[in-house]
């Protein structure tokens, strides 16, 4: 099966299945005498639990890994289970930092319809995010540029705790 051939079937491009077996994912194909790249039939079930195993979040080199179990004769079951609990654990810890961020972008566009622009001075730079919570009193963590659509002009975020991003 010629490599367009395999595209086709498959769904995927030419340049990402000459990529796949640069990385080692898919056997070295033989090559016809114009030197064409001729895949076996197995190549396509492989491409499939490549992309399913990246839909499920797994990296290239997670994938790589299994694959080599595989090759080697051992099935690779436990080894996806763990990866994939370690990638739940990841996802579930990263929604509660979005639950988090949420919950303070939220307090602050509250903030932002009950302050007067008017009352903003040059020292708070933007009094919607330097006015303090009552319950953050640490001023020492610094964010990122903040921009809103519609709004004027950015605020330089000089508080609250930023969510680290994994």
């Amino acid at each position: 099966m010629l490599i367009g051939e395999v595209s086709a079937v498959t769904g995927i491009d030419t340049q990402t299945i000459r990529f796949y077996e640069r990385q080692g994912l898919l056997p070295t194909a033989t090559r016809a005498p114009n030197g064409y790249r001729i895949y076996d039939d197995t190549v396509i079930r492989r491409l499939q639990f490549v992309r399913a195993s990246q839909s499920a979040g797994l990296t290239l080199s997670d994938i790589k890994g299994i694959l080599a179990q595989r090759d080697s004769g051992d099935a690779p079951c436990a080894h996806v289970s763990a990866l994939l609990e370690e990638k739940l654990s990841d996802v579930r810890a990263r929604q509660l930092e979005l639950a988090a961020l949420a919950a303070e972008l939220g307090r602050l566009v509250q903030s932002s319809h009950d302050l007067d622009p008017a009352d903003c001075s040059d020292a708070d730079i933007c009094h919607i995010i330097s006015t303090p919570r009552a319950d953050q009193h640490d001023t020492s963590n610094a964010r990122t540029l903040s921009y809103s659509p519609g709004q004027k002009s950015a605020c330089i975020n000089a508080r609250p705790q930023p969510v680290p991003y994994r």
